[in-house]
């Protein structure tokens, strides 16, 4: 699963890729290349290939309405990938806290035994 989530991270990465997945995430019945792009400092095609990463990363589907290719975002991939940082943000808050409760005890003792 790991490898998953470095996909969404990388296809992340870009500030292009993360405005169109937000964009996507805007618009729920999709949205074309086309559209996309009208008002993106970067080419259709340039668009298009943005897209192509998201859609392998989980991040978006591609799906053919007649002449047109509509893509919506698809947060399956994202939940994962939050979760997974969740997870370890819980962690490094125990580990945290238990360090924090260490300096508190030191300096407890300290005090008290003088």
């Amino acid at each position: 699963m790991t490898d998953d989530i470095s996909t969404v991270f990388a296809a992340l990465s870009d500030p292009t890729r993360r405005r169109l997945f937000e964009k996507l995430l805007e618009h729920p019945r999709g949205c074309t290349a086309t559209g996309l792009a009208e008002d993106a400092p970067v080419s259709r095609q340039a668009i298009v290939k943005h897209l192509q990463l998201l859609a392998v990363a989980g991040l978006a589907v591609a799906r053919r309405d007649g002449r047109e290719v509509r893509y919506r975002a698809s947060t399956d991939a994202a939940e994962h990938a939050s979760t997974w940082l969740s997870t370890r943000a819980s962690a490094w808050d125990r580990r945290i806290a238990a360090l924090e409760k260490s300096v508190r005890d030191d300096r407890s003792s300290r005090t008290s035994g003088s």
